[in-house]
């Protein structure tokens, strides 16, 4: 600057040294391409400017939102009472999901208003292709949830955002892909996700584990419709499969399967209730994550009524089995799609390492063993086996003898009693079907000889000739045929 001010006095030009000073009066020159402004005092304008225009655009987004929410709200209340042609509807729920679309660039910017007004403008030109697609009261609640949380996180928390956004975009033009496909993309993201926020961002790793879950909640509840159990793979067939497979397994006793678990006990009732409750409540969820949790949740009151009834922690070889004992007195609905959807989208982090990765581990062996059980699995001859399976009797009740010494005796004799008359009725049922066969098999047989004989008569009629006339008595007389000799006549010899 003082270079400039001597060239300037040579060649008779006068400057005034406070026009060279910085703005901000600390000292320094400024310079013109900086609005006037040294450097470290235009970093710190220039900061203050970006944090008041994203406190502006937070602002923004907030009041978009209660609009949507307030917009849809009385969309909802007011559709019984209006009679609004279907066109009118479509545009109204077309400019709110336009509206909805350009948050998101208005969000984060730091650009004028001018400018988010140009993208508004050219966001509304090429829609989005979730405008036709109306969001769910959940996929709202877990959104707002989600910005809630990334604004603890600032600037990293920007950056999600705006990877979370490019994947579902990228997600939604790939619809055509298998569901295979679609999964490497998923853990390709979450790894992606993660290596960033490390390296780039230097994120603690307890915080990334948090973050993490978060993303995977937001993603999955979005994309949950278009990936669990779609049309394209044999989901469904196999949920049927093993529906019908548990459904003719219910005559499995826990003696059979050695389960350590006594159902006499309340507390331990209460726990197989809750269990069985936990795994039904897996399909509800939309999340891997929750999922894994109700799993885990499931698991914890197995361990609990195991450790009630032996007095003793639960050991593994404890575990299995009563938890395939759950499954089959729970019947779990579609059970192998929400396995193959944790399998497929799970936070590979969460999946494969932690205790929800070991119990998701022992459900998929509880699975694979109900679809091979066979006699040997359960210490039964093969004959029995297909009797239970056909249904054409059940195993034996509880014995008198192995009741704990304090049940009274008119209870022992009522179990002895319902015993017997569960065999009776048995051989009743026995008997009633042997003898419907045996109608049957007899109505059949008259039928075919009835048959038979019909067939014979046609093939062979019955011709009915003259009779024929009576022959004469040899002792009568003859008088048409003399030549027949006289009959013999008793001699007395003498001697």
């Amino acid at each position: 600057r003082r270079k400039m001010n001597l060239k300037s006095e040579r060649r008779g030009i006068h400057v005034d040294q406070s026009e060279l000073l910085c703005k901000k009066g600390c000292g320094y020159y400024g310079n013109p391409a900086w609005q006037g402004f040294c450097s470290k005092c235009w970093r710190e304008e220039y900061h203050k400017a970006r944090q008041k225009q994203i406190q502006e655009d937070w602002e923004l987004a907030e009041r978009l939102q209660r609009e949507e929410e307030e917009a849809y709200a009385s969309s909802q209340s007011t559709q019984g009472a209006q009679s609004l042609t279907f066109s009118k509807f479509e545009e109204k729920k077309t400019n709110e999901k336009t509206r909805k679309v350009t948050t998101v660039k208005k969000f984060f910017t730091a650009s004028s208003r001018a400018g988010a007004k140009k993208a508004e403008i050219q966001e509304a030109k090429a829609p989005s292709p979730s405008i036709h697609r109306q969001a769910s009261i959940e996929t709202d609640r877990v959104s707002k949830e989600f910005i809630e949380f990334i604004r603890t996180y600032q600037k990293p928390g920007q950056d999600i955002y705006k990877q979370c956004k490019l994947f579902l975009d990228t997600m939604n033009h790939k619809r055509d892909l298998s569901i295979e496909e679609q999964s490497e993309c998923a853990q390709d993201f979450y790894q992606n996700v993660a290596d960033r926020l490390q390296t780039r961002w230097k994120v603690p790793p307890e915080k990334v584990e948090k973050a993490m879950d978060e993303v995977e909640k937001y993603i999955m509840t979005r994309q949950y419709k278009y990936v669990f159990c779609p049309e394209t793979t044999d989901d469904e067939k196999k949920d049927l499969a093993v529906q019908k497979r548990i459904r003719a397994l219910h005559w499995v006793t826990p003696q059979m399967l050695c389960v350590p678990v006594s159902e006499e006990i309340p507390e331990v009732s209460d726990m197989v209730v809750k269990a069985i409750t936990d795994i039904i409540e897996m399909d509800s969820k939309r999340v891997p994550r929750d999922k894994l949790a109700c799993i885990t949740k499931c698991s914890k009151h197995i361990f609990n009524a195991i450790k009630i009834t032996k007095n003793e922690p639960a050991s593994a070889d404890d575990f299995l089995p009563t938890l395939i004992y759950i499954v089959l007195k729970g019947n779990p609905p579609r059970l192998q799609s929400n396995i193959q959807y944790i399998t497929r989208f799970c936070n590979p982090s969460r999946l494969m390492t932690g205790e929800d990765g070991y119990y998701f581990t022992n459900l998929c062996c509880a699975v694979a063993f109900i679809e091979k059980l066979d006699a040997q699995s359960l210490n039964l001859s093969q004959e029995d086996f297909d009797r239970f399976m056909t249904g054409q009797t059940s195993p034996k009740k509880q014995e008198s003898d192995s009741f704990s010494p304090d049940v009274c005796l008119g209870v022992k004799q009522m179990c002895k009693s319902l015993d017997l008359l569960s065999q009776l009725n048995e051989r009743q049922e026995r008997i009633v079907s042997e003898a419907k066969k045996l109608e049957k098999d007899l109505i059949d047989w008259t039928d075919g000889i009835t048959k038979e004989v019909e067939e014979i008569v046609e093939k062979y009629p019955l011709e009915i000739k003259p009779k024929s006339q009576a022959l004469a008595a040899i002792d009568s007389e003859n008088v048409e045929n003399d030549k027949l000799p006289p009959p013999l006549q008793p001699q007395v010899y003498a001697g």
